[in-house]
């Protein structure tokens, strides 16, 4: 697939799945074993921002990301790090991804049901 543009709705996704996670300082943090799920930050790439993001930990050791804004480019093969404050708390490899926004959005455009003018056409029951 080639986005028509760089920015295009495409290339953006907010959800992903890692590999098995290698944790740094505990396996894994107790607060994400506790409530099940952690807001913490992440980062793909070497040089980009952290971007805020909820993980969800599931039973073979995998992590659920759910970013607070969709991030562009993501790649399965890339590591996600993870941070809480200065703290690395460990990585895993991306795996696999959620819809991206350009698909969200076709998906929502389809659920809003028939348009104006269709609707006129609907003869009432009777």
């Amino acid at each position: 697939f080639k986005a028509p543009s760089t920015d295009h709705p495409a290339l953006y996704r907010d959800l992903l799945r890692t590999n098995r996670m290698h944790w740094i300082a505990e396996e894994p943090p107790a607060e994400l074993v506790r409530e099940k799920m952690m807001e913490c930050h992440f980062r793909f790439r070497h040089q980009m921002a952290l971007v805020p993001c909820v993980l969800t930990l599931n039973q073979d050791g995998s992590v659920w990301v759910t970013l607070v804004k969709p991030a562009r480019a993501i790649t399965p093969g890339q590591f996600a790090v993870f941070y809480k404050g200065d703290e690395c708390l460990g990585s895993g490899k991306i795996l696999r991804m959620g819809p991206s926004v350009y698909t969200m959005q076709q998906g929502k455009n389809r659920e809003e049901g028939p348009k104006k003018d269709e609707t006129d056409k609907i003869e009432p029951a009777t």
